[in-house]
């Protein structure tokens, strides 16, 4: 305490100016329009910075909130898609509970890990077994096609990007139906290759690449990507498509994880076919 007054004695001119510059400012202000009107937009500016960044932060926590309610929405959504069904009563048209079964069942997941540029990309998933996570079921963005969950633990799953030299997916072009297997081929991660595509087909820039529904994972349908350009090596009889992804490799946060409620018994069917 001894100390603290002395400090205020020792500069208590400096105090002094202080106060009284203050108290003239404020007498200025008070009693002159246009200086009164300078200080309120001057200190408007000040505040209103501040509590645009401060909303600006705070924002961005609420809008990782929006982001995985908008997430579960959409699961919630694709579980209720007529894709996500089939029709196992055909003798009618009209859409009833009783005529229509659920083939896919989707869950939603983050991802906490992700790598693009090495020869075989991985991804793993806020989700394992206990969340009904299984080994072989597709994993899809908004965007398009991700991967296959490959390995699961209680609470998480890894992913084998198609970004891996191991992956190939069944696709097709959307406009002639035709089918081809779809793979990366290390280079750049934004893109793919589409082969075994006829050279009689007629192909276009754009066209658009989905899934063929022809593998036990993939639902039909989903988006792979956009034809971005083709050729045919001299003497061949099928194209080599170049494919530009539709998910963006490089910024993915939330997947959904789609499971074939059907895929035993289909597996069960085809193993019974080859035992005849």
């Amino acid at each position: 305490m001894r100390n603290l007054i002395a400090f205020l004695w020792k500069n208590y001119f400096f105090f002094l100016f202080v106060i009284l510059e203050v108290a003239a400012l404020f007498l200025i202000v008070n009693n002159n329009y246009y200086q009164q009107r300078v200080f309120i937009n001057s200190t408007s500016d000040f505040t209103g910075n501040l509590i645009e960044k401060y909303n600006n932060f705070t924002s961005y926590f609420a809008l990782k909130n929006a982001n995985k309610i908008l997430v579960e929405e959409n699961t919630r959504f694709y579980n209720m898609s007529p894709k996500s069904f089939i029709k196992t009563d055909t003798s009618t048209f009209f859409v009833n509970d009783s005529l229509y079964t659920q083939q896919y069942k989707y869950r939603s997941a983050k991802v906490i890990s992700n790598s693009i540029n090495r020869r075989n990309n991985y991804l793993k998933l806020n989700k394992g077994s206990l969340q009904g996570i299984k080994p072989d079921m597709a994993v899809v963005a908004t965007g398009g096609i991700v991967g296959q969950v490959i390995e699961v633990s209680d609470h998480f799953s890894s992913v084998m990007s198609i970004l891996n030299s191991n992956a190939r997916v069944s696709a097709k072009l959307r406009k002639s139906n035709q089918v081809g297997s779809l793979f990366w081929d290390g280079q750049d991660y934004k893109m793919g290759k589409l082969v075994d595509i006829p050279s009689h087909v007629r192909i276009n820039i754009g066209d658009t690449v989905v899934t063929s529904g022809y593998s036990y994972t993939y639902p039909e349908g989903r988006i792979v990507g956009v034809v971005e350009g083709f050729n045919i090596e001299e003497g061949e009889s099928f194209f080599e498509v170049d494919v530009r992804f539709s998910v963006d490799f490089n910024n993915l946060s939330y997947v959904y994880v789609i499971q074939n409620l059907f895929k035993g018994e289909l597996i069960q069917l085809e193993q019974s076919d080859y035992t005849e």
